[in-house]
């Protein structure tokens, strides 16, 4: 419940953000819909919630850490990585979620695999902003 609910504050604090080339708008809202879907205890949401967190780290970690031009901005943008931070802590629970919805076997190993992963998607697309 806690991780749909952050998950809704921070789609609904992307949303209004500037298109840029990583589409924040459009992965916000299925951001906002995989957490409605969460919300509704569907176990397969998590990991569509961790992943479109992911997508959204590069819209608005340039808002927070690269000089805002406007302090509204930069506190949006400050407060919708705060809530995004506990969907990628639940990052272990998506990558089971996401072996399950694969269709793979689920065992230690591929959830451990899904879980790596993740991470590395995770930490490239938190590092291609800076880039």
């Amino acid at each position: 419940m806690w991780i749909a609910t952050t998950a809704m504050v921070a789609a609904m604090l992307a949303l209004p953000l500037a298109q840029n080339s990583w589409h924040g708008p459009e992965v916000a809202s299925v951001l906002a819909v995989s957490a409605t879907a969460m919300l509704a205890n569907q176990r397969w949401a998590i990991a569509l919630v961790v992943i479109a967190q992911l997508m959204l780290v590069p819209t608005l970690a340039p808002r927070v850490f690269l000089a805002p031009a406007n302090l509204t901005a930069g506190v949006t943008g400050l407060v919708a990585i705060a809530a995004l931070v506990p969907g990628l802590l639940a990052m272990r629970r998506a990558a089971a979620a996401m072996v399950l919805i694969t269709g793979w076997q689920r065992t230690r190993s591929t959830c451990r695999r899904a879980h790596v992963g993740l991470i590395a998607a995770g930490a490239l697309a938190a590092a291609l902003p800076f880039i």
